[in-house]
């Protein structure tokens, strides 16, 4: 992808300025029918972002994809992934230090769910999380009844300094189990997704997921490196994003057809689920 193509890609997307009263960010948003926040990995939206946001328009949704960080459509290099991470770990809005990662960031992400529930037609919104901000989407879920389905790919905070840190999600332990004992579907409301041999996502917070959300999350663990059978490398790691190949397909493709599949499932709106009259 060329840096006009970048370009034009921006281009088709409508850039607002989003406030809460204490944080403003810049968010892009395309697309039609129930709405779906989709949150960058460092060093921000990437091309490889904004070509997931697509497949999500035209697999039908309304997509908002708020500008955390980074400058969107940068393409990402050691330089810039490395600044990202270390103003990262200073901003005190994003707790990535912290084992919970609820507070303003999460705060403004609830403002865009509320939003986007308002004026979409689906039932509830849904919330991608990838990497640094796989765990500020299910840390945004538990406290809000707007978003009815989580994707938490490959999550990396809070920054695992210690083996405390490593298995947290960014969500107490007793927070997750009041959400998921709140649920009602007889169908997981949250997935969660890694490469089998990433090291920067280890399977602790997989685990951590499925001890305390138990039937409402289903965890994929895509295998790579010596476990993969498809090809994926051992140091593979955005699952949704740069993990995935199209030709021949690889597992990490069929999986992110599986997630927007979930995604329809868990948000289309109510008049598309109803029982059909005699």
């Amino acid at each position: 992808m060329t840096e006009s193509d970048i370009e034009h890609r921006l281009s088709r997307w409508q850039r607002t300025t989003v406030s809460d009263g204490t944080l403003a960010y810049e968010c892009l948003e395309r697309g039609d029918g129930p709405g779906v926040i989709l949150l960058p990995e460092i060093p921000g939206i990437m091309p490889s972002t904004l070509e997931l946001g697509e497949l999500l328009v035209e697999a039908g949704f309304t997509v908002v994809m708020p500008s955390l960080f980074g400058v969107p459509g940068r393409r990402p290099n050691p330089l810039n992934q490395a600044g990202a991470l270390a103003r990262l770990c200073v901003l005190k809005e994003f707790r990535a230090l912290s084992k919970d990662l609820r507070g303003p960031v999460t705060d403004f992400l609830r403002l865009v769910a509320a939003d986007l529930a308002g004026r979409t037609a689906g039932r509830g919104v849904g919330i991608i999380g990838m990497c640094f901000s796989g765990g500020f989407a299910i840390a945004t879920a538990v406290t809000t009844d707007d978003i009815a389905a989580t994707v938490v790919s490959q999550p990396a905070a809070p920054f695992p300094i210690a083996p405390s840190r490593a298995r947290s999600i960014g969500v107490p332990a007793a927070e997750l189990e009041r959400y998921a004992a709140s649920r009602t579907g007889e169908q997981p409301c949250v997935i969660g997704l890694r490469f089998s041999r990433d090291r920067t996502s280890g399977d602790a917070r997989m685990a951590t997921l499925e001890a305390h959300l138990g039937r409402e999350v289903r965890v994929v663990r895509i295998p790579s490196g010596r476990d993969a059978r498809d090809g994926t490398p051992r140091g593979a790691h955005s699952v949704l994003t740069g993990g995935v190949r199209e030709d021949p397909p690889n597992e990490a493709f069929h999986e992110r057809a599986r997630v927007i599949a979930f995604l329809q499932e868990r948000l289309a709106p109510a008049e598309s689920t109803a029982e059909p009259e005699p």
